[in-house]
């Protein structure tokens, strides 16, 4: 067994699958350079992310898989769930096997595993679209706390973008530890340094606009009052707005 050591971006696993292909790899399994094996059986092989073997790789995709298929890969590989990786890789040799469009073959196993795991991302990012609460900070930022279940920024950055072009915001990803910052101009990735990793909520509180206080309690009471306790189901409710959602959510403060 060899494990493809990459540099945990989407060029990179890219770039893992022209050399897997280049020095026909069998038996493969998929390590991040933060991410290490613990295994004492498998060779290893260091990828350097190269971008015109990346796009050598991609673009083969594209001349075999409609535009939504190419998405469904990428969202896979944004889903984190187990063995990601290795389904997409079998994916991939199974396109590049076929002399036909393989996305409806539900019969093979990676076509099905690779369907679930984009559903899952594509549900989750609808999420992140609206469950996203701003906040404002003394120097007029405007930034929301998220933990979703996948890694959904790289999808949601141009929804707010164009909905919020004319303020500068943060959104981070406090599980993943880094957001996507916009400064009325370009997105930016970004990396932030709190005292601690349990201190993300609170620093950022620390540097809230005076006037915000009053303007969350004002949402809260409109949640409130938009509620109809007679036909209130929580059943329903949980199902849309799932409770690990709940501690980034103004009108949910507290419950």
């Amino acid at each position: 067994m060899i494990q493809v050591v990459y540099d945990g971006t989407y060029e990179g696993w890219l770039t893992a699958v022209f050399d897997i292909y280049q020095f026909k790899f069998n038996d493969v399994t998929f390590g991040t350079e933060d991410r290490p094996s613990t295994s004492l059986f498998t060779g290893t092989h260091t990828v350097i992310t190269d971008q015109q073997k990346a796009s050598r790789v991609l673009n083969g995709l594209k001349a075999k898989l409609t535009t939504e298929g190419l998405l469904r890969l990428y969202r896979t590989f944004l889903s984190e769930v187990d063995q990601s990786e290795e389904i997409m890789l079998q994916f991939v040799l199974h396109v590049f096997d076929s002399k036909v469009n393989i996305e409806g073959d539900f019969g093979n196993s990676n076509v099905w595993n690779l369907r679930k795991a984009a559903r899952i991302v594509k549900r989750e990012s609808y999420r992140m679209k609206a469950f996203v609460r701003f906040k404002l900070t003394k120097d007029e930022l405007y930034y929301a706390l998220i933990e979703p279940d996948c890694n959904v920024l790289p999808l949601i950055k141009s929804h707010f973008r164009s909905r919020y072009a004319d303020q500068r915001w943060l959104i981070y990803d406090a599980k993943r530890k880094y957001g996507i910052y916009y400064d009325l101009e370009t997105v930016s990735t970004v990396q932030l340094h709190f005292h601690d990793t349990k201190g993300t909520a609170a620093d950022l509180t620390e540097i809230c606009d005076e006037q915000e206080d009053f303007f969350q309690e004002l949402w809260r009471r409109y949640f409130s009052s938009t509620n109809i306790e007679a036909r209130k189901n929580v059943k329903l409710h949980l199902q849309h707005m799932p409770r690990r959602y709940w501690k980034n959510l103004i009108e949910k403060n507290g419950q």
